[in-house]
């Protein structure tokens, strides 16, 4: 009879604890969506609002020609000088171009007691040639990086314009940035420089990039790359049939990864590999002097991801072994291992105030906030523990990263609203 009572004991205990705990979790949701919705109904943001819907077209302007300027991969200088003429053009107290090319503009608030910025990424994943000229169908606007992320700086953009133009003051100093390196090889040398020991101390992040309203971005997924490199003396392939071939042991290499990567990957937090690149040779009757392959590692899990970025490691120094274990003359093949890329990966709480605030902003906005896990540039300031999210750029858009991305202007006002009140219920209005 003891042992019933106090099985039924802890029972009605983890019912009570379920129910205050979600009582609980209402109770904060709701005050936010208070705080959100008394913001939003001051009349300096019921005009501000109504000055983002009326300068929709000079925004679509400010778009259409940012995107016009390539910023291929480590070559966004042009479109950043422009960038920070246009920043600057709209009254920020400062704006400048840092050491490693991202664009700042700062705006002093009330009482300086902490920096909120809000950025968008300036380069694309386009090579340089690449035709970036804007196509119309319709209502459709197509062009390589017409989306991701040319339209988050045009939100930047006129999120700053408002504020300036409806004298909107606020508490803590914000910073508008245009940020390089976020795709590929980048590797997120931006916003690293940002938040390094020479960055301007920013303490809350907000970053526009992606599709849609709803989404918000407060998991970073981490990446580990990798560019390996077997050469050897190279020489004809009847000839000098016998030396080492970096070619045999690239292959073993990928193999013995793929085969012991396949199995880690199936258990745990979700992980990924990718062999994306492989190289070398010059002729079909030569051994080549080299051969290369490039691999993408992620995980929503450091200690997952630390795993899948060992086997590769000893994949290759196994693979490095056999084949010079085959040699029958010549010097023996030797490997070349660079790191290209490395992000970091972590979460914020979703009880986190900033994270509850853009929930309620979307919510008023008439979406279903839902918390995701990528790669973009708030990964930084998530593994540091620093509030940061990245919200969506709204409108309708598609196939980005590839020549035939497009976008269309459905309601994308909405999308600057969004971070304006996002950005207003972190920085405080000054009253």
């Amino acid at each position: 009879m003891k042992v019933i009572m106090m099985k039924t004991s802890i029972f009605m205990l983890i019912l009570f604890l379920g129910s205050y705990t979600e009582a609980t979790a209402q109770a904060d949701e709701q005050k936010y969506e208070n705080e959100i919705l008394s913001l939003i109904n001051t009349d300096i943001v019921k005009e501000a609002f109504e000055y983002i819907k009326s300068i929709d077209d000079e925004t679509g302007k400010d778009h259409i020609l940012l995107t016009e300027i390539p910023a291929p991969p480590f070559k966004e200088g042009v479109r950043a000088e422009k960038f920070a003429e246009m920043l600057q053009d709209a009254g920020p107290d400062k704006t400048w171009i840092d050491d490693v090319g991202n664009v700042l503009a700062y705006r002093k608030g009330k009482s300086s007691g902490k920096l909120v910025a809000i950025g968008a990424h300036m380069d694309t994943v386009f090579p340089e040639g690449t035709d970036v000229t804007v196509k119309y169908r319709g209502d459709t606007l197509f062009a390589p990086g017409i989306g991701d992320d040319t339209r988050g700086m045009a939100i930047i953009l006129a999120v700053l314009r408002t504020l300036e133009a409806q004298k909107i003051e606020t508490v803590n100093d914000v910073i508008f940035i245009g940020t390089v390196g976020e795709e590929g090889l980048g590797d997120l040398r931006g916003v690293k420089n940002l938040f390094g020991e020479n960055g301007p101390g920013i303490d809350s992040w907000i970053s526009v990039d992606g599709a849609g309203l709803a989404r918000i971005v407060n998991g970073a997924l981490g990446s580990t790359r990798y560019r390996i490199t077997f050469r050897g003396p190279g020489g004809h392939s009847w000839g000098a049939f016998g030396l080492v071939n970096p070619q045999h042991a690239l292959g073993r290499a990928i193999k013995y990864f793929t085969d012991e990567a396949e199995e880690y990957t199936r258990k745990g937090p979700r992980t990924s590999y990718n062999v994306g690149r492989i190289g070398g040779g010059t002729s079909i009757n030569s051994i080549p002097f080299d051969a290369w392959m490039e691999i993408d590692m992620r995980s929503v899990s450091p200690e997952k991801l630390e795993g899948v970025e060992s086997i590769l490691l000893k994949s290759v120094e196994k693979a490095l072994n056999d084949q010079n274990g085959m040699r029958r003359a010549g010097p023996e093949l030797k490997v070349y291992i660079d790191k290209v890329g490395e992000r970091p990966s972590g979460i914020i709480d979703p009880d986190t105030p900033l994270i509850q605030r853009a929930k309620a902003a979307i919510r008023y906005f008439g979406e279903n906030p839902t918390l995701s896990t990528s790669s973009t540039d708030s990964n930084v300031p998530i593994s540091m523990g620093i509030p940061a999210i990245t919200i969506g750029r709204g409108g309708i858009g598609a196939q980005n990263h590839s020549l035939d991305e497009w976008w269309i202007n459905k309601e994308g006002y909405k999308a600057i609203q969004l971070a304006l009140t996002v950005l207003l219920a972190e920085a405080e209005i000054y009253k």
